[in-house]
């Protein structure tokens, strides 16, 4: 049975009360996470629901195209309110709890009278009565803007929403800051009082959450240059990112929860809706002490940690500065293992995709004076196309192609050298760790000797990138923030190694580096063994999977064996494991880097872990069918060949899944299998500049139902294409139908939408796809 991962790495959006929308799109994604988690369990009872739908197109697929796929959202980025939706997911599929709770948060409580601040509340119907005649002209006036962007059935509740807010409080925003925090924090608290089930991913699987913030006042960071040596520079953007190694068991929250309330709050405090976030209203959440408060702070404002003020930061919405946060996402595929054929794709939802504002065949009008303003400081930043981080990713994709290409052509010839090196021994010799590391020494020599003088750029290739990878640890270690530029770390490590005769690379008679080279590739080169493995990863999952002479069973004990070696070199990357003394240690890299050198190969000690991966290595060859035993033994004794050819050419350091990437798109626009007609007759949050929803629950409950809807026609297209080949359009539409239906019955038995608006849904689902 052949194995694959759909890894999705998400980015939501901002728009405003579009987030309900939002919400119904990712809660299918966490529905398809749960029903494919239950799909490789133990336990063979199918879910119900629409997560039972899922769970059967994982079957039918297994049952016809031989393919066992498991979705993994392993990736989650946000912006503004499509932020809060990022924090949540990514709670829920960390902590194995319901995403329930956020539903209500969105329908009961996303409401212009529950958010609007209680002092900007006019007192009685005839307060501020002055203001009536600027009520009128909003509300009632010829071409008013609720007349022109607000259907009939609904206007006399948005305009009375909209008579109040005139005559509350002017020049300060209406909505409460510390009330939307409660709203927030005590979702995920209504999430804790949930029975958790197991997380979502496989144990140890990294999760990432970024959500975008902008430090309104900024802080000043120093930009260093040839001349002057340094300077300032104002900086507002403000990432909030987490990552964790998802837990074996459920309950454990993805960080404290008053940091997940503020990355929340803060990437959605819309600037004049909102005030701006201040560190206050999260002390102020309950009275218990924030555990881990000024580790995490000095984490994400290291800048106003150190100079005493983060009591002074106002955080606003993060759109302002990147709506898109699609750099987050990217960065978060450094050091992801996989234990199978990997198809990445990330997926944005954009519910409402923008339309250039000159359509063809206009009327050419002059920008007006308030217009350029307002698109100036609002409109275009959170417009901005996302092709530059496509671009990123289409090269990442060419560079992955170019490499396997240049490895497959290689192939006959590497293995043939191998052949040539060894000859009858795998079959006369029985490969334990002893006997596998004499090979593995015995192939990289050989491998040096026929390069020639192409060796010592693949040398000098391997030994600048293992330098660049300790400065940069030495920053991500150290808390001093006044450590030198990494340039200047990495010269002073540099100027060690040659102290010491580590970088003779020319030692050798034969070739090949000296022994000091040599001892030094051992403490450090950790990249060096990754690709190594991955390359077994990789032949095991795409080249040999459908191999009918090796069964099936053999592969995946091989597959396993592979990340059970792989599992000790990943933890080395783990920083935290290095303990405190080395954080001291990598403050003072630059001053003492010899210090730092040995520390941190006596720390990671990786010989040691050679020899435990070896003996996994060994276990598993001596168990497999002499056929794949030889495949696997060259591929392994081959690797030293291929890295020479490659490494200095790609740079790549194997440290990235290095798998082609993917970009789908989740909105209206994509998804007409119910109506056609894309966001305009779907949804209706875009009413009032995209305010709509927070005037009207009934836009809320249409928008949710509809985000739920569109979700489940999304999810299922991208399920059905990474069938190789893709899958029968006529089963995908009948499992789109039948996803439609069912979740049409849960909201019918939760009746937390209009019982009319879901029967009326589930009408049209019939009429244009049929009952079951």
């Amino acid at each position: 049975m052949r194995q694959k991962e759909l890894r999705i790495a998400l980015v939501c959006y901002g728009g405003v009360s579009l987030a309900v929308y939002m919400h119904g799109v990712t809660k299918e994604i966490w529905k398809l996470a749960r029903a494919s988690r239950a799909f490789h369990g133990d336990n063979e009872t199918a879910p119900g629901g629409v997560e039972g739908v899922y769970h059967a197109l994982l079957r039918h697929i297994e049952e016809r195209h031989e393919l066992k796929l498991r979705m993994l959202p392993d990736i989650i980025t946000g912006a503004s309110a499509g932020g809060i939706n990022a924090v949540f997911l990514a709670q829920a599929i960390h902590s194995g709890r319901s995403l329930e709770p956020l539903t209500g948060l969105w329908l009961d409580t996303a409401d212009v009278e529950t958010l609007v601040d209680p002092e900007a509340r006019p007192w009685s119907v005839a307060a501020r009565a002055y203001m009536r005649p600027i009520v009128w002209y909003l509300t009632r006036a010829p071409g008013n803007t609720v007349s022109e962007t607000v259907s009939q059935e609904s206007r006399e509740e948005v305009r009375r929403k909209i008579s109040s807010l005139v005559r509350g409080r002017w020049f300060e925003p209406p909505f409460s800051g510390s009330g939307f925090t409660r709203l927030i924090y005590n979702a995920l608290v209504a999430m804790e009082d949930e029975e958790p089930g197991e997380p979502l991913l496989p144990p140890r699987h990294p999760l990432d959450l970024l959500v975008t913030a902008t430090d309104f006042r900024g802080r000043l960071e120093t930009l260093r240059l040839h001349s002057p040596p340094q300077v300032e520079e104002p900086e507002h953007r403000l990432p909030i990112g987490f990552r964790s190694h998802t837990p074996r068991l459920g309950g454990h929250d993805l960080a404290h929860l008053r940091e997940l309330t503020l990355a929340a709050r803060a990437t959605a405090s819309f600037p004049g809706a909102f005030p701006p976030l201040r560190l206050a209203e999260i002390d102020e959440l309950d009275a218990s002490e924030w555990t881990g408060r000024h580790a995490f702070l000095e984490r994400i404002m290291p800048t106003h940690v150190k100079r005493g003020t983060t009591e002074h930061v106002a955080l606003v919405d993060g759109s302002v500065l990147n709506n898109a946060p699609f750099d987050g996402a990217i960065a978060g595929l450094n050091i992801r293992p996989a234990q199978r054929e990997v198809d990445r794709r990330f997926v944005y939802i954009d519910p409402s995709p923008r339309q250039p504002r000159q359509q063809e065949g206009d009327a050419v009008r002059p920008v007006g004076f308030f217009a350029a303003i307002a698109g100036s400081l609002s409109a275009i930043p959170r417009a901005q196309p996302i092709r530059d981080n496509l671009e990123v990713l289409e090269q990442q994709t060419r560079d992955a192609e170019t490499l396997r290409k240049m490895v497959a052509a290689l192939r006959p010839e590497v293995e043939g050298e191998v052949d040539r090196l060894f000859g009858m021994t795998f079959f006369l010799d029985k490969p334990n760790r002893k006997r596998l590391a004499a090979w593995r020494a015995k192939a990289q020599q050989a491998a040096a000797e026929k390069a020639g003088y192409a060796f010592h750029s693949y040398a000098q290739a391997k030994l600048s990138g293992i330098i660049d990878r300790l400065a940069e640890l030495a920053h991500s270690a150290s808390s001093d923030m006044d450590m030198p530029p990494h340039a200047t770390i990495a010269s002073a490590l540099r100027q060690e190694i040659e102290r010491r005769g580590m970088a003779s690379l020319s030692g050798n008679k034969g070739g090949g580096a000296s022994a000091d080279a040599i001892q030094f590739f051992r403490d450090h080169d950790l990249a060096f063994r990754v690709r190594r493995l991955r390359l077994l990863a990789r032949r095991l999952s795409r080249d040999w999977d459908l191999d009918p002479d090796i069964p099936d069973d053999a592969l995946e004990a091989a597959r396993e064996a592979i990340y059970c070696a792989l599992a000790f070199y990943f933890s080395k990357e783990d920083v935290e494991a290095l303990g405190s003394d080395f954080a001291e240690a990598a403050a003072n890299a630059a001053e003492e880097p010899g210090v730092f050198l040995d520390l941190l190969a006596e720390k990671r000690a990786l010989k040691a872990a050679d020899e435990e991966a070896e003996l996994v290595l060994a276990a598993a060859l001596e168990a497999m069918p002499r056929e794949l035993r030889r495949r696997v033994l060259l591929a392994y004794l081959g690797f030293p060949f291929y890295d020479v050819s490659t490494l200095p050419l790609m740079r790549n350091e194997g440290l990235t899944e290095f798998d082609p990437v993917k970009v789908d798109r989740i909105s209206p626009e994509d998804a007409p299998a119910i109506r056609d007609g894309g966001t305009a007759a779907t949804l209706r949050g875009t009413e009032f500049f995209n305010f709509g929803a927070f005037f009207s629950r009934a836009y809320r409950e249409n928008d949710y139902l509809w985000g739920r809807m569109h979700g489940a026609e999304r999810m299922i297209d991208l399920i059905c294409s990474t069938v190789p080949g893709g899958h029968d359009p006529v089963s995908c539409l009948a499992f789109k139908r039948d996803a439609f239906l069912a979740i049409c019955d849960e909201e019918e038995a939760r009746r937390t939408c209009d019982i009319d608006l879901v029967r009326r849904l589930r009408e049209e689902i019939v009429a244009k796809l049929g009952a079951d």
